[in-house]
């Protein structure tokens, strides 16, 4: 067993969702400004913004060195890390020059990553400290495939839980406990779900580059996964978690995520 030091932080995300919302009461100018311009990542929660609290996780997972991918106008999150100062985490950056999908951004962390297998995770989720920890103590690439029951804040609205949770991805597990397939965006509610939340190996980024582009013209994630475990013969195990992972993706999430984190006194 092989104990992480390294992780990849997707920040790249375009955040059109929160740019496309309406007007929520309760936020203030600082959080409106952030919600138009898309910037979920760096989205302020009192006097942090929320990827310092995803960066704060990983350290408490025992994680020291970051790859935070981001866009070519990432000047605000490169200068919030520069005045801060961080002590428990080594910070770089890797640009994903167009945002082409998740598995291109995967690709942009290479060089980070070199040999070495890591943990990957999105800039915009929250993930349980436990399930992090667990991925980095596991042995070889592994998922943390989240309990669908557990994995939505019980304080969300009961008519937009089924809707949020099929807009995840279902995960299917076999007998042995490993990776059997997942799917984006299921026709239904499903029973374990994928939230971006893995430990990969170098042949991740060998299969990032021999997908095609999925119906919606990106390059995913999960279809370069699959492809690592039908033609490269790499399995991946589905290691169960518990939510709940809090998910910043709209206007509407901005007050309740805030709420949740606000006992977390963070340390980089």
């Amino acid at each position: 067993m092989t104990t992480l030091s390294k992780a990849v932080v997707l920040a790249a995300g375009a955040g059109s969702r929160m740019r496309a919302g309406h007007q929520v009461g309760g936020l203030n100018a600082e959080q409106n400004a952030a919600a138009g311009s898309g910037a979920k990542a760096m989205m302020p929660l009192g006097s942090r913004p929320f990827l310092d609290y995803v960066l704060h996780g990983l350290a408490e997972a025992g994680i020291q060195q970051v790859c935070l991918v981001v866009a070519p106008d990432h000047g605000p999150i490169r200068d919030h890390y520069a005045s801060v100062g961080t002590q428990r985490l080594s910070i770089q950056f890797a640009v994903q020059a167009k945002p082409l999908g998740t598995a291109h951004a995967v690709l942009s962390a290479e060089d980070f990553a070199g040999s070495q297998d890591f943990l990957l995770i999105n800039g915009d989720n929250h993930y349980p400290v436990r399930s992090l920890q667990s991925l980095c103590r596991t042995g070889g690439p592994a998922l943390a495939a989240f309990d669908a029951e557990s994995l939505l804040e019980d304080d969300l609205p009961p008519d937009q839980r089924d809707a949020r949770l099929m807009a995840y991805s279902d995960v299917a597990i076999d007998d042995g406990g490993w990776l059997d397939s997942i799917t984006e965006k299921p026709a239904s509610p499903p029973r374990w779900v994928s939230m971006n939340c893995w430990r990969l190996g170098p042949t991740i980024f060998e299969a990032c580059r021999a997908i095609e582009p999925s119906p919606r013209g990106e390059l995913e994630l999960p279809s370069a996964v699959l492809h690592s475990k039908q033609h490269l013969g790499q399995g991946y195990r589905a290691l169960p978690a518990t939510g709940p992972v809090l998910d910043l993706s709209s206007r509407a999430d901005v007050l309740r995520v805030q709420a949740r984190l606000a006992s977390i006194e963070v340390s980089l």
